[in-house]
């Protein structure tokens, strides 16, 4: 997918984005998101210190409307927000002069911003492998949790940074209730296309995207999976 950088700029950079988003920003680079204040996921990106401005590394198509919404709460910050060209390099074999590693996980290597190219690594076979979701694929704005999407699992929370936007729902989740939904892999014998239901017994127990190499991330009740399930064409087996 496309990516978009926006630069954020001025004295009060970190301490604006460090009450907005997800993760510790003083901790950069990292992966965080910024939520609606009922919680649910509306933008992720990759935070990165770049000189005197931080860096956010974003799925073009969340691009214009983060812009939008950090503008909104700028209000009397010293902040200057700007979309930027700038290549967005990857790949997971020896890391290049300048790269980071990427904060989420391991496997998905280093990122190098001006930098050209992808390496060609499988990202769809390393994101099911290890269960790391993708903007507008299993990331829908409006809709998903972060927890739910395993953000806790690939470092793109901090609970002990204090507020933002959504924090308070997002800390309830974590510490008064049991998740009972949320993204995990399946093995899938066959191919469907992503979000197709996952069903099982006539009751809906989920959702099946990116699959890869005979697995799949669904997003689904835990309290319902067992034997039985299929979506659309394919049979799906909990691992």
């Amino acid at each position: 997918m496309t990516r978009q950088i926006i630069r954020v700029t001025g004295e009060d950079r970190v301490e604006f984005l460090q009450g907005l988003v997800s993760n510790d920003v003083t901790r950069a680079p990292c992966w965080a998101a910024l939520l609606t204040p009922q919680g649910k996921y509306l933008a992720d990106f990759l935070i990165v210190p770049e000189g005197d401005a931080l860096l956010l590394d974003l799925q073009a198509d969340l691009a214009d409307d983060l812009l939008k919404r950090l503008a909104l709460y700028r209000l009397r910050s010293k902040v200057g927000l700007e979309a930027v060209a700038m290549t967005v390099a990857r790949g997971t074999g020896p890391a290049p002069e300048g790269a980071i590693a990427d904060p989420r996980h391991e496997a998905l290597g280093w990122r190098l911003y001006g930098g050209a190219g992808d390496d060609g690594s499988d990202w769809d076979a390393i994101r099911v492998a290890h269960c790391i979701p993708e903007s507008l694929i299993e990331l829908i704005p409006n809709d998903s949790y972060i927890l739910e999407a395993g953000f806790e699992r690939l470092h793109g929370v901090d609970f002990r940074k204090g507020c933002y936007v959504g924090q308070e729902v997002t800390a309830r989740m974590k510490h008064k209730t049991e998740l009972r939904k949320g993204l995990t892999t399946l093995r899938v014998d066959g191919t469907v296309p992503v979000g197709t239901p996952i069903l099982r017994e006539g009751r809906e127990v989920g959702t099946l995207y990116t699959q890869s190499g005979g697995r799949g991330i669904a997003h689904v009740r835990f309290d319902r999976l067992g034997e039985g399930m299929e979506a659309g064409a394919a049979r799906v087996f909990a691992e």
